[in-house]
């Protein structure tokens, strides 16, 4: 399995413009023994960390304050190590960063060799898109320049929107065919529109923007108020956008295969301070801590993939970034919307379509339904559609941004 990463802007424009350097793509190697299948490709991109984006590597990657490496190790490693993909499933890794983070994902790679994980076949480490995601099965696609002081959010869209048109077209061109795509730099769902758009010859239905991990604070909330371990919470779905607008759904959640409204009796605890307290926890976290959520990110991260990789338990769901075109509920069409799926394993889903509906449900999703559509019309010119013009709905602040 080849599974490959992000790479940071300079990276981007490094690949775009053919000036690599003598260290465009260099690989490490590790002891090669035939495998009893097939192996994986995964490419994972590393960006500076000097940008402060959630789940990167880089140069200043040892400094105290940085917690960017412990993300994408960690992912790395469950990786690596089988977590995901079973024990018999052998993994090459191609790590993709910038001039400034290759020497931090030279460590990287020396941390992984010297781990000795018996899945792993190779380490590869570049700044080129088309090289680190040749004949790549998984992509994760972590890095995204971070909202700075005095930037409008639109400006955003345009900055980070570029980066992911350009991953795209580096997909599109060189990836596997039936790659699976996890964006995780924000504004994702965006992100991840623009990223499909600029790869017409794959699949979709194959870009998914992460939304797990609102999805796993929303279950801790639950099972904190219900006095229950978390894995007593099922069926949890996070509508929309990942932003404030984000919509937790606790009409159709179950605590204990239960529906939520009769465990939980308050209904004003659900429609506010539950429902306020997953959309912002993000931002939350950003000021107690004073950086983003980079532990909990790359457990998410983990957590995404082997749901797909997975086959869904019997009557339970799990929620994702997907591409909209042809869903049964009635959101509009041609936006990345997170939406409740199930999956048979192997990397493919389904859309889950017995789920409830009230007005105060679908109220909230057309909000986040607004902002999305808001959001593409903002970056047209990166998706073919003409130029762009953008009318937001509102600051959303989405979590990391700042």
């Amino acid at each position: 399995m080849d599974l490959s990463s992000l790479a940071s802007p300079q990276a981007l424009r490094g690949g775009s413009t053919g000036a690599l350097g003598a260290h465009a793509a260099r690989r490490r190697s590790v002891q090669l023994l035939r495998p009893r299948r097939p192996t994986f490709r995964c490419s994972v991109e590393a960006a500076n960390a000097r940008q402060q984006v959630q789940g990167t590597l880089a140069a200043e990657a040892a400094r105290k304050e940085c917690f960017g490496v412990f993300c994408t190790t960690y992912d790395l490693e469950a990786l690596a190590s089988g977590e995901v993909f079973g024990q018999d499933q052998p993994i090459a890794l191609k790590l993709l960063g910038s001039e400034r983070s290759l020497q931090a994902l030279e460590g990287v790679a020396m941390e992984l060799e010297d781990s000795l994980y018996p899945l792993l076949r190779e380490v590869s480490i570049g700044i080129d898109p088309y090289v680190i995601f040749e004949d790549a099965d998984w992509a994760l696609l972590i890095g995204a320049k971070p909202r700075g002081p005095g930037v409008e959010r639109a400006a955003l869209l345009d900055i980070n929107g570029q980066i992911f048109a350009e991953q795209g077209k580096a997909l599109n061109a060189v990836a596997s065919r039936n790659v699976k795509v996890i964006v995780v730099g924000n504004p994702c769902n965006t992100n991840a529109l623009i990223c499909l758009k600029n790869a017409p010859n794959l699949p979709a239905k194959n870009f998914h923007a992460l939304t797990r991990l609102d999805e796993n604070r929303a279950k801790c909330q639950l099972a904190l108020k219900a006095g229950v371990f978390y894995d007593k919470i099922s069926n949890m779905t996070i509508w929309g956008n990942h932003s404030t607008t984000q919509v937790p759904d606790f009409l159709n959640a179950k605590i204990n295969g239960r529906p939520v409204k009769e465990v939980i009796k308050d209904t004003k605890w659900l429609e506010e301070d539950f429902t306020i307290t997953v959309q912002k926890r993000g931002g939350v976290l950003i000021q107690k801590w004073g950086r983003s959520s980079a532990a909990s990110t790359a457990v998410s991260i983990v957590d995404a993939m082997r749901s797909l990789v997975t086959p869904t338990p019997e009557g339970d769901w799990f929620s994702t970034g997907v591409y909209t075109t042809g869903n049964p509920y009635g959101i509009a069409e041609d936006i990345v919307f997170s939406m409740p799926c199930r999956s048979k394993g192997g990397g493919d889903y389904e859309l889950v379509k017995d789920v409830a509906m009230d007005d105060f449900l679908w109220g909230r999703i057309k909000k986040s339904e607004a902002e999305l559509i808001a959001e593409k019309k903002c970056v047209a010119h990166l998706t073919g559609e003409g130029n762009a013009f953008c009318d937001l709905p509102g600051d959303t602040m989405l979590p990391g941004e700042m």
